[in-house]
């Protein structure tokens, strides 16, 4: 019988990445320096972030393994025969595929690498016991090493290649926010303004960026009590007159997030939910005018706390005022070290993206019930900030109909 081989390469077609190869490099290096301060032989990334990150390659799990392995002189994806040449041609790294015809082989694969009896990088907060039981077993490494800090320490700090995609994507999420205000009308199912939200930021994307791979932009469109919570997923709900809505738009270019968020109402608003949306409105134009270098994140979100609670508000408060963009979505990558929360430390430098997005959610019976929230981008510069998103806030623009 054919002897059939555990891993391969599997090489075809044109490489197509979303930086230029000097951008890979550039952060290659400053990986490989933290292993070296660290003192690692060879990092194992598992998660989809920091595959992306450092080789381009987005990889669709549908329950296998992946991976990137990066040595002083090596950098290799390793990926799944189901997805043939794919990953090599998105990736700037080599690329190694691994069959499934014997149990295991995706570690023989990364064996082939990193070679046993070494120190070995991972991601604490993304390899599972499974898999961290299997790394010891295939590796038999000298020790692990945590990286996932020093790799999202990294990943928080924009290139200016990253900052243009960056802003590409907040002017996409504006298309999108146009499309919607275009489809709301009473009557109207939340699927619908939704979709219709989607599709326009799709086909921007397409015209923007017409080598990329498309997947994951998506519409969380809320209406009524479902905009109580910032993550409702959309229903069929149909718009009433006077209803309080959520638009947020989140369009996905080569695995970069960016977002829009807005309050809005149908035909008109109440007395009591005016004066909660002012309230909001001025609470992230403050937001806004705070975000600066040389400021720590729990400075600006004590601040905000102050803010609030002078008008009484606070207590409406539900989530941190801001995050960072980058590669991310809402399953991998979130960068936890640049958040506007109580206990965040980080102080805002140049380079580095960030949302103000306070929340205020009154409950259901109450006079301004519903969940407001407005959303922009801002990047950090050597003197403030940059607010890259276009889509006008407030009760002026979002009163529709």
């Amino acid at each position: 019988m054919t002897q059939r081989p555990q891993f391969y390469r599997f090489h075809q077609g044109q490489k197509q990445l979303p930086f230029a190869d000097a951008e890979y490099e550039t952060r290659l290096a400053g990986l490989r320096q933290a292993m070296a301060d660290a003192g690692v032989n060879a990092a194992v990334f598992t998660s989809m972030h920091n595959i992306a990150y450092y080789s381009g390659f987005l990889y669709c799990a549908f329950g296998r393994p992946y991976a990137l392995v990066v040595t002083p002189d090596q950098s290799v994806t390793i990926s799944a025969g189901i997805d043939a040449a794919q990953p090599w041609r998105r990736s700037h790294a080599d690329n190694i595929t691994y069959t499934d015809w014997e149990r295991d082989n995706y570690w023989r694969a990364i064996l082939s690498v990193t070679g046993p009896a070494q120190v070995i990088g991972i991601e604490e907060d993304h390899l599972s016991l499974q898999q961290s039981q299997k790394l010891n077993h295939y590796l038999s490494p000298k020790t692990v090493v945590d990286l996932s800090g020093a790799t999202m320490l990294q990943r928080m700090q924009k290139s200016p290649a990253e900052l243009d995609l960056i802003r590409h994507g907040a002017a996409v999420a504006d298309v999108g926010g146009f499309a919607i205000r275009d489809t709301i009308a009473e009557g109207v199912r939340e699927i619908d303004v939704a979709m219709a939200g989607r599709d326009a930021m799709e086909l921007e994307i397409a015209k923007r960026f017409p080598d990329a791979e498309y997947r994951d932009t998506w519409v969380w469109f809320q209406s009524g009590i479902n905009t109580d919570g910032a993550h409702n997923p959309v229903t069929s709900r149909q718009l009433e007159r006077g209803d309080i809505l959520s638009l947020n738009t989140f369009p996905m270019i080569s695995a970069y997030y960016t977002a829009l968020e807005r309050t809005l109402f149908v035909g008109e608003v109440d007395d009591a939910s005016l004066k909660v949306w002012e309230t909001n409105v001025a609470a992230h134009e403050y937001g806004m005018s705070l975000l600066k270098p040389g400021v720590s994140c729990a400075e600006v979100t004590a601040k905000i706390n102050t803010f609030l609670a002078d008008r009484g508000m606070l207590q409406y408060r539900t989530f941190g005022y801001g995050h960072s963009f980058g590669v991310l979505s809402h399953y991998y990558g979130r960068e936890a070290g640049l958040e506007l929360r109580e206990d965040i430390d980080t102080v805002l430098t140049p380079g580095m993206v960030i949302s103000m997005e306070p929340m205020l959610t009154i409950r259901d019976g109450q006079p301004g019930a519903g969940g407001y929230r407005e959303h922009d981008i801002l990047f950090i510069t050597d003197d403030g900030s940059e607010n890259i998103t276009g889509y006008p806030y407030g009760p002026d623009h979002n009163v529709i109909g």
